[in-house]
């Protein structure tokens, strides 16, 4: 049975009554975590053209490729354990591309340890959310995707946040904000969750019991690979960001309302191009 049409989502919260669109699938139906085609689909409307290349380093079943072919776009899929025959096996922390080749990244990376993805122990998706190697592998991974994305093109990441053994990970915004080192915040998307397990009633008993909730949402994070004339922008938002941590955090070295350090023997704020800056989330989330 056909799935229902397909239209661009219009405002920050995103919902479609299928995994897949059209009369068959794209990736496959049977591999846990695979992305809802539909968000593939609607981000290429909006920032590809044909004939683009779209990179995706964590393709799994190849759900971004599928969706590619269908709107005539190129694209390459990585992954540590492929699930379908055009994905390459690469890890998304270096992949075999050129500086400068993709005219759009997406990435639906593992949300910690929650599903088993490869068993290998280089894979990510084998870190718990709440182990500080998990974030620090992300550094990489974002820095990857700024070295491959074109300058002026756009990113997405596809991501939920973590409730598991009494410890809250929120990875949208620890992510959000290290992306904001690197790239141009764009928009940030709610995308409605289908996930069957939120229809099991001893799912919703456990959590009121417990107290917690139940995951109801996955965040979709889009930024913009800054251009030439942009790059002083990211710079000094991220300098603005690092004071108002500072003065949060409690940090010595904090700044003052003119933006000039109010510690003794340095310069305050810090600053720089940041992307390999250690922010809050190195010592295992905020």
């Amino acid at each position: 049975m056909p799935s229902p049409k397909l239209s661009l989502q219009t405002t920050t919260l995103w919902e479609y009554p299928s995994q897949h669109y059209g009369d068959g699938e794209q990736g496959s139906k049977d591999y846990r975590g695979a992305t809802p085609s539909y968000i593939i689909w609607n981000l290429l409307q909006r920032y590809t053209k044909k004939n683009d290349l779209v990179v995706d380093p964590f393709c799994g079943s190849g759900t971004t490729l599928d969706v590619a072919a269908d709107m005539k776009r190129k694209a390459l899929g990585y992954d540590l354990q492929p699930h379908h025959p055009r994905v390459i096996r690469a890890d998304a922390r270096d992949l075999p591309l050129e500086n400068n080749k993709a005219d759009f990244v997406f990435m639906d990376p593992p949300y910690g340890d929650n599903l088993t993805y490869s068993g290998l122990p280089e894979c990510i998706g084998e870190l718990p959310a709440t182990d500080p190697r998990y974030l620090e592998a992300f550094e990489h991974v974002f820095n990857e995707a700024a070295r491959i994305l074109r300058p002026g093109r756009y990113l997405a990441v596809y991501v939920s946040d973590v409730w598991k053994s009494a410890a809250f990970v929120p990875i949208g915004s620890i992510f959000s904000e290290m992306l904001a080192q690197r790239f141009l915040p764009v928009d940030h998307i709610v995308v409605a969750r289908g996930n069957k397990d939120l229809e099991k009633g001893n799912y919703h008993k456990a959590a009121e019991e417990e107290n917690f909730f139940l995951r109801g949402f996955n965040h979709l994070l889009i930024f913009k690979n800054p251009e030439a004339d942009e790059v002083r922008r990211v710079k000094v938002e991220g300098k603005v960001r690092q004071r108002k941590e500072s003065r949060e955090m409690g940090d010595p070295k904090r700044t003052d309302e003119s933006g000039r350090g109010r510690s003794s023997g340095g310069s305050g704020g810090g600053g720089g191009n940041r992307r390999g800056s250690k922010g809050p989330w190195k010592k295992g989330g905020r």
